[in-house]
């Protein structure tokens, strides 16, 4: 079997109805479109979600929520995760681009520093945003905090 012997099987095919083309065809008149109405009609479309005339779904439930468009998103880095980034990597500096260079981070993400875990090496961080209790520890042990804008 080749390509060019390719052929429908036998009787798959029938002819196209021809629709509308005088009554001999037994849809002339109507070309089997009922009568009058939207849907007799060329150009016919039903719009989305239309449901013949009952209010529509999305009409019928509630507006909820609200989506500020100006709200800034961070992605957040605990000191417990610095700590493993350090150890694995054998990272002494974190910034924003080291942390893309290794894959951790998405190409337009902010950084935030939290508190959470525990910090045992010294570091120097240079990140979008930083808490206050992730600034003292940091800076207990030694290493410095810069903000990038």
């Amino acid at each position: 079997m080749e390509l060019h012997n390719l052929k429908p099987a036998t009787g798959s095919l029938g002819r196209k109805k021809r629709k509308g083309r005088g009554q001999g065809s037994t849809d002339g008149g109507t070309a089997a479109r009922g009568h009058k109405g939207a849907k007799s009609r060329s150009g016919y479309k039903q719009k989305l979600g239309f449901e013949g005339g009952q209010m529509p779904l999305q009409r019928r439930m509630p507006k909820v929520g609200f989506n500020n468009f100006f709200r800034v998103e961070y992605t957040a880095l605990n000191l417990g995760k610095i700590q493993h980034i350090t150890e694995a990597y054998g990272l002494t500096e974190i910034t924003v681009d080291s942390l893309r260079e290794n894959g951790l981070l998405k190409k337009s993400a902010l950084v935030k520093i939290l508190s959470t875990g525990e910090l045992k090496t010294k570091v120097n961080v240079s990140v979008h945003a930083i808490s206050e209790t992730a600034k003292s520890k940091i800076e207990s042990l030694g290493g410095s905090v810069t903000i990038v804008k």
